[in-house]
């Protein structure tokens, strides 16, 4: 592991933004009253990577609650390092298994999930690691509120087909859906926020692709 990382690793321990692993588990129900420390909204990020989509939306919703979630500690450094230097009270993050939600979070207790351009895992053989597969959406259903949405923008054409199919299959609630987020008019200032990636891919004319859809109660 290189020095960078192992000096990431070690800062984040030292962070009050940052929970690893089993330390988030009691939590569970109790995130905005326990962790927070108020009644505000709950909203998670999913892979959060850098954590730039979460800090983000923090900065721009301070009467919500974000947590970013990922698995590789050196990643989540970058989102809480900044949110604790620009003093965004508002953001934390988990660093856990994305299949162990319901370890985390009580029935209802989320009311909005984005995932921002996941891993699309393009193998057949993987599709259960999609985080739209139905493996990862049942879970969801059950920590997100009547009517919670979830978020998917993604530059993968076959993610975006693949999770409509899904939510066609399952019967899913759609609200919105665009192959062309940025030639639609659903590119509001919460969608037009913009990852590392995503301009990486904006300057090479990739269509970015976004979904939004909630369950049936």
């Amino acid at each position: 592991m290189g020095k960078d990382k192992l000096r990431r690793f070690a800062e984040i321990e030292t962070f009050d933004n940052v929970l690893q692993l089993d330390a988030g588990k009691p939590y569970q129900g109790q995130w905005a009253t326990g962790f927070f420390k108020n009644n505000n909204p709950v909203v998670l990020e999913l892979a959060c990577g850098k954590g730039e989509y979460t800090v983000n939306l923090a900065r721009m919703f301070p009467d919500k609650n974000f947590i970013g979630i990922d698995y590789k500690g050196n990643r989540i450094w970058r989102g809480a390092k900044t949110a604790i230097e620009e003093n965004v009270p508002n953001v934390a993050f988990l660093r856990m298994q994305i299949e162990n939600l319901r370890d985390y979070f009580a029935p209802g207790e989320i009311d909005e999930i984005w995932i921002t351009f996941p891993d699309p895992q393009p193998q057949l053989s993987r599709e259960k690691k999609r985080l739209t597969s139905p493996r990862f959406t049942e879970q969801y259903r059950l920590i997100l509120k009547p009517g919670g949405a979830v978020n998917l923008k993604t530059d993968n054409d076959g993610l975006h087909a693949y999770t409509f199919e899904k939510i066609e299959e399952q019967g899913f609630n759609l609200h919105i859906k665009t192959e062309d987020l940025y030639k639609s008019e659903f590119a509001d200032d919460v969608l037009s926020i913009k990852t590392y990636y995503e301009k990486k891919y904006l300057q090479h004319n990739k269509n970015i692709n976004y979904l939004k859809f909630s369950f049936k109660h």
